[in-house]
Order: structure tokens, then C-alpha cells, then sequence
């Protein structure tokens, strides 16, 4: 049971360590109207470009996307209680995901998805 306590104590503070939550606030001005590039599993980066508009699109080409699914989609994205939300059109089987966003410096930030999902993801230029 200790060890249980100080495994579940550990990955909390770890996923949380690097700075508080973004609120809706720090998403509307450090992710809308910005291009992200998720970190790929094996290397590279998976740009989404989350336009002011309410709508993100995305393109995997880069990362040879095109082999497996649909290498471009577009879908629309919102915030719900301090999390970034979006539904792609085909992507992910046009299932809607939220995502608690994490502070990693002024440029990157760590994703925990709302399945459990994590991963870090860098903060690029206007669009």
C-alpha cells in the first residue's frame, strides 16, 4: 500500500511540477492564433494550427502521416473549463478530446489528454 501511495504521489507531482495549469486566460493567449508542434513518439514534431476562429487544422505529411490515415484534417476547437477542447473531422474518429494544458518554460508546455494521454508539445509563431 506505501508504495502505491508514493507511486500515485510521484506521477501527480510530476505532471504538475512544472507550473500550475493554464486557465482559459493563459490558453487564449499563448495557444490561440499559434501554430503547436506536438512532439512525435519517434522524433519529429505534428504541427496543429489553432486559428482565432475557433477552427485548428493540422497536417502529418511531414512525419510520412499520409501511410497510415488521412495526412490533413481540420476540425473546430473550444475551451471548457480551463481546458483546450477539439474535434477533428476525421482524425480520432471525429471524437471530441480536452486537453488540461502544463507550463514547461515560456515555449513548451506538457498535454494531459482527458483519456489519460500525455505528452509535451512546443509553442510556435502567430499564424
Amino acid at each position: 500500500m506505501f508504495v502505491a501511495v508514493l507511486i500515485s504521489l510521484f506521477a501527480c507531482t510530476t505532471a504538475h511540477a512544472n507550473g500550475q495549469r493554464f486557465s482559459e486566460t493563459d490558453i487564449r493567449e499563448r495557444i490561440v492564433g499559434k501554430r503547436i508542434y506536438l512532439a512525435a513518439p519517434f522524433g519529429g514534431e505534428f504541427p496543429l494550427n489553432y486559428r482565432s476562429g475557433g477552427t485548428v487544422d493540422g497536417s502529418g505529411e511531414a512525419l510520412g502521416l499520409g501511410r497510415f490515415a488521412k495526412p490533413r484534417d481540420s476540425g473546430t476547437w473550444w475551451i471548457k473549463g480551463d481546458r483546450l477542447c477539439q474535434k477533428f473531422r476525421t482524425w480520432y474518429r471525429g471524437k471530441p478530446m480536452c486537453f488540461e494544458l502544463y507550463p514547461i518554460g515560456s515555449t513548451r508546455l506538457r498535454w494531459l489528454r482527458n483519456d489519460g494521454k500525455t505528452g509535451t508539445a512546443r509553442i510556435g509563431p502567430s499564424l
